[in-house]
């Protein structure tokens, strides 16, 4: 079992930063490929980020690519997602996700991959 916090959200305006922080419990973190994912009002929850177990293999959804930065430490049980260049089209809940198999191909990007969930935390981001 995995228990995921998010936090680090907010109110923000359009080109800035924000960094999200996702805390994990339990000793198996590091058997855990994370991923960060965001749904705005009336859409689906979309892929944001992935990261695998080791940190050695990272991929990222086209909209955030060159912006966004995914990071873990395996020694805190934490994940992170840097964010840069805020558009207001960022603005949506973000959650983290822990999966215990990190996939190679674009199976990554489906809700289906993980197992555990955060309970989200708000950006938003004004023009």
């Amino acid at each position: 079992q995995v228990q995921l916090v998010e936090s680090g959200g907010g109110l923000v305006q359009a080109g800035d930063s924000l960094r999200l922080s996702c805390a994990a419990s339990g000793r198996t973190f590091s058997r855990y490929a994370m991923g960060w994912f965001r749904q705005a009002p009336g859409k689906e929850r979309e892929f944001v980020a992935v990261i695998s177990w080791t940190g050695g293999s990272t991929v990222y959804a086209d909209s955030v690519k060159g912006r966004f930065t995914i990071s873990r430490d395996n020694a805190e049980n934490t994940v992170y997602l840097q964010m840069n260049s805020l558009k207001p089209e960022d603005t949506a809940i973000y959650y983290c996700a822990a999966g215990r198999t990190y996939y190679s191909n674009s199976y990554h990007r489906s809700v289906n991959a993980y197992d555990y969930w955060g309970q989200g935390t708000q950006v938003t981001v004004s023009s």
